[in-house]
């Protein structure tokens, strides 16, 4: 039965209907223990999906490095030195490696959506009905992005990157690439604009939870700027600089864009 006021008599049934129905104080050693036991969950369906994308992970490594670097695959193993784009093994465990930061990438973009889902799990009993239902839907949209983020740097990021590399390099240096480094470069920015890719996600994720507002975020740019541009340059493997320069600008074109997409329809 609802509640009524001493006023007029006007009910509480609405408000109590967007009330979270399973909130519950909980001491801080359970909340621990079920955070660690669902980050857990994660891990080990990371671990699970790399296991099996390492069975398959040399023809995943052709596939990525002759997308890449253009040569000929039935050449390559028994290449001249002149043959610039076959991958040269420097280490006994170089191809060990490579396999390893294959199947990792997948892993990681599996991840990702179970992470967002894990996250809803444990702050589902204090969510509003309405945000459980931003919550629910940001799953897939986090699958979503993240494999249009891998895409964008296969197709668009490495391509500029290598032939940027190849155009200061081929005038000084009989050029080699090396199956580890090289290899490690080109999926360590592919999962990194998987998780870049997560950022207009994560803000209209807040703005409709109510944590911030889109006027907020956009008199606080240039401190998200800075930080993305910190972000970008510390955690680049390129010290060239063009690398850090293109996830940077990525990621504060991805953040104003959403600000205007939030702006443009009247969300905030």
């Amino acid at each position: 039965m609802a509640e009524s006021t001493g006023t007029g008599g006007v009910t509480n049934e609405s408000s109590e209907a967007n009330a979270p129905l399973d909130d519950a104080e909980m001491p801080l050693a359970d909340h621990i223990e079920e955070m660690i036991k669902r980050l857990g969950v994660v891990l080990v369906a990371m671990a699970l999906v790399s296991g099996v994308v390492f069975l398959v992970a040399d023809d995943l490594i052709n596939f990525i490095w002759y997308s890449l670097l253009p040569g000929s695959a039935q050449l390559c193993p028994d290449a001249p030195a002149d043959v610039a784009a076959c991958p040269r093994v420097y280490d006994p465990l170089g191809l060990i490696l490579a396999r390893l930061k294959v199947s990792t990438l997948a892993g990681f973009v599996v991840a990702l959506p179970l992470f967002v889902y894990e996250t809803y799990a444990f702050m589902r009993p204090g969510l509003y009905p309405r945000e459980r239902r931003y919550y629910i839907a940001a799953v897939p949209t986090s699958l979503v992005l993240a494999v249009v983020g891998v895409g964008f740097a296969f197709l668009v990021v490495l391509p500029v990157i290598f032939t940027y590399f190849l155009s200061y390099s081929e005038a000084a240096a009989n050029i080699a690439f090396g199956l580890t480094e090289t290899f490690g470069l080109m999926t360590l920015l592919m999962g990194f604009f998987a998780l870049v890719f997560q950022i207009p996600l994560f803000v209209m994720l807040a703005i409709m939870m109510g944590i911030t507002t889109r006027a907020w975020l956009a008199n606080k740019r240039l401190y998200f700027w800075g930080t993305f541009i910190g972000i970008a340059f510390l955690f680049s493997p390129d010290p060239t600089g063009m690398a850090p320069i293109i996830v940077a600008a990525t990621m504060i074109t991805l953040f104003e864009g959403t600000l205007l997409l939030l702006r443009w329809t009247g969300s905030d």
